[in-house]
């Protein structure tokens, strides 16, 4: 059925993983899908998705002032896709409103799933302008599950330095991954600011 997904978690709960299976389930059915992430994550390179496991796809990047249709657009003249089975967005936290709104109706005007995967929350607890829309407007809202060091479900990021230490102001983004960030539980999120 043709929705717009929100896959959220906290941080290394599987969410770019995931989002790599269903492009394979689909491709493996011999339908194109349409692969998209933030410019602002360059991590593993300019365009690139790619898990912890070790699995990387290329994708179209998208920025704030950007249309995100017209980058659809593009992914499928760039590839040649005549029918788009479904797209698949990465750190969809960086989306803005107004691409949420395009991807809400795009959905539905072409019939074509979206499903974008992203954090919902930063290190200091407060929601992403992209996350707190598509909680508004998705369709349909899943919760990735992740644990904390205590053994208890994580769903806060917190942020450290090079030294081990928690940061509790700065930049809502601070591109880092895994050397920067910790999913905690709530207990510990709070124990430790």
């Amino acid at each position: 059925m043709a929705k717009l997904y929100f896959r959220y978690a906290a941080m290394n709960a599987g969410k770019s993983t995931a989002l790599l299976q269903a492009a394979f389930n689909y491709e493996e059915r011999g339908m194109q899908v349409a692969l998209l992430t933030a410019e602002l994550d360059n991590r593993d390179g300019k365009g690139n998705i790619a898990s912890r496991l070790g699995l990387t796809r290329e994708a179209t990047t998208f920025n704030a002032e950007q249309r995100i249709t017209e980058r659809i657009a593009a992914t499928q003249l760039q590839h040649r896709i005549a029918k788009l089975a479904c797209v698949l967005i990465d750190e969809a936290q960086f989306l803005t409103l107004q691409q949420v709104e395009e991807l809400h109706r795009w959905a539905h005007e072409h019939r074509t799933p979206v499903m974008c995967y992203g954090i919902r929350s930063d290190f200091q607890g407060k929601a992403f302008p992209g996350s707190a829309a598509l909680l508004t407007l998705a369709d349909d809202v899943e919760e990735m599950k992740t644990i904390c060091d205590c053994g208890k479900k994580a769903s806060m990021n917190a942020r450290f330095d090079d030294e081990g230490n928690r940061i509790l102001e700065g930049s809502q983004v601070l591109i880092g991954g895994n050397t920067r960030y910790r999913a905690l539980c709530p207990d510990c999120f709070y124990q430790t600011a």
